[in-house]
């Protein structure tokens, strides 16, 4: 399994225009072979974090090289971002637990 930890700042007014374009891109994501899960948080600074699972390191390259993801790369450094960074990690261990009866979302 690949891990991709992708932080960033969107620049300032930019966030509607961001978000719309995000989108698009998180549903061409979702149609890779490979891709597991991907979850989005925002800190309280403005700090935005996706943790993004592939199955493999050849389906994660797919996606890196993916014509529209690759313009999309592009256009967030020339038009969206103050800063990012990306850390490509391969899971060493995993732990999962869940409660009996629990189901996501229930309160």
């Amino acid at each position: 399994m690949k891990v991709v930890v992708f932080r960033n700042r969107v620049r300032e007014g930019l966030m509607e225009e961001y978000g719309e374009r995000a989108g698009q891109i998180y549903e061409l994501a979702l149609k890779m072979p490979g891709l597991v899960s991907t979850k989005d948080f925002v800190a309280e600074d403005g700090e935005r974090l996706t943790i993004i699972e592939f199955r493999s390191t050849e389906e994660l390259e797919a996606w890196r090289v993916h014509t529209e993801h690759r313009a999309a790369q592009n256009e967030g450094r020339e038009r969206f971002y103050d800063e990012y960074s990306l850390q490509v990690c391969d899971l060493v261990r995993e732990s999962r637990w869940k409660r009996p009866g629990y189901e996501p979302g229930e309160k």
